[in-house]
């Protein structure tokens, strides 16, 4: 009888020693396993809670654009035990959109930059500030990348008050990130509007005089005079 139970609790001990390490392995959001082709290897990663696909995609040195299409999906909405193809580290680093290439750390920034200006916003106004950015970069009025854009200032006042206030800085949401990509492969609410301004709080009284394009949410959208 003795014999039977220490062989019992040998089987037990080595079943928690598997239920364990598998736990472990879930818990850790490891590579699930690898596909191998001609040229590099491909991850099959699961995703785990907390997991954000801009987040798997710095993880795993990837293009966020390229991460969605390459599996198909709809949007940047995830859930935890869904698996993901991860394409070969590196070699999505810059895409080509229809307004040219852009690195992610441009479309990072760009996410930023809208998720500051224009959180609380609906989808489409989110849409909108993103491509009056886009519009600059290709504008003879302004600097030709997403960076300068935003990052450019007129007598030590910058364009954009996030970079002033520190608010660029904050973390993107997905609708940020996605509101940034739609504006980048062209997607214009706007219809070329250059600047963008809320008339509840703008101090400005120079840009109010500006041709206006559109209203969108709390943003009035202009151009050039």
């Amino acid at each position: 009888m003795s014999a039977y139970f220490s062989r019992l609790a040998g089987f037990l001990l080595l079943v928690l020693c598997f239920l364990f390490v598998s736990v472990t392995s879930a818990q850790a959001g490891t590579e699930k396993k690898v596909v191998s082709d001609t040229t590099a290897e491909t991850v099959i990663y699961t995703i785990q809670t907390g997991d954000t696909l801009s987040g798997i995609a710095r993880k795993f040195n990837v293009n966020l654009k390229q991460l969605i299409r390459v599996n198909n999906l709809e949007s940047t909405v995830i859930h935890p035990r869904q698996d993901l193809v991860i394409p070969p580290e590196g070699q999505l680093e810059t895409t080509t959109l229809s307004r040219g290439n852009i690195s992610r750390e441009e479309l990072m920034l760009l996410a930023r930059a809208i998720h500051a200006e224009a959180r609380g916003e609906g989808f489409i106004g989110q849409v909108a500030v993103g491509a009056v950015i886009v519009n600059r970069v290709h504008s003879k009025l302004f600097p030709n990348t997403v960076r300068e854009v935003i990052m450019q200032s007129n007598k030590h006042v910058f364009q954009f008050t996030p970079v002033s206030n520190g608010t660029i800085n904050l973390e993107p949401d997905q609708s940020a990130i996605e509101a940034a990509l739609e504006a980048l492969e062209g997607n214009d609410p706007t219809d070329g509007a250059l600047f963008f301004y809320n008339p509840t709080i703008s101090t400005d009284t120079w840009i109010t005089t500006l041709p206006v394009v559109t209203r969108i949410g709390r943003h009035v959208f202009a151009t050039k005079a």
